[in-house]
């Protein structure tokens, strides 16, 4: 290696040093960062999962209060068919009660506005 060859070499270490710190910065800053960015991408995930619990549990209520609906119609009309003597159309009311008692404590009570 010749002497220009040395003092181009000598020019270029300094650019090379810099382009290394410039590298160990970057990675300095991703690893100091990265337990950041989980903790941002965990929160994230739990307002999901949060959200998508909310939605479940109002699509679940909403079923429930259908059901309600559904079973208070049965009943009136079981109940029309018992008072004219239909003996099956009795038990069916008795069922009928029975599922509405429990299914009632399951849906919230709305406040009086």
């Amino acid at each position: 290696m010749g002497p220009q060859m040395h003092r181009k070499s000598l020019i270029l270490v300094p650019f090379a040093a810099l382009a290394l710190t410039g590298c160990i910065a970057k990675t300095a800053v991703d690893v100091v960062t990265a337990p950041v960015r989980a903790g941002a991408q965990v929160a994230d995930w739990a307002t999901t999962s949060q959200d998508e619990a909310d939605r479940e549990r109002g699509r679940e209520l909403r079923r429930r209060e259908e059901r309600l609906g559904e079973l208070h119609e049965d009943l009136a009309d079981l109940e029309e068919d018992c008072l004219d003597g239909d003996d099956e159309a009795c038990r069916e009311a008795v069922e009928t009660r029975r599922e509405i008692d429990a299914l009632l404590p399951t849906i919230p009570v709305e406040p009086e506005s």
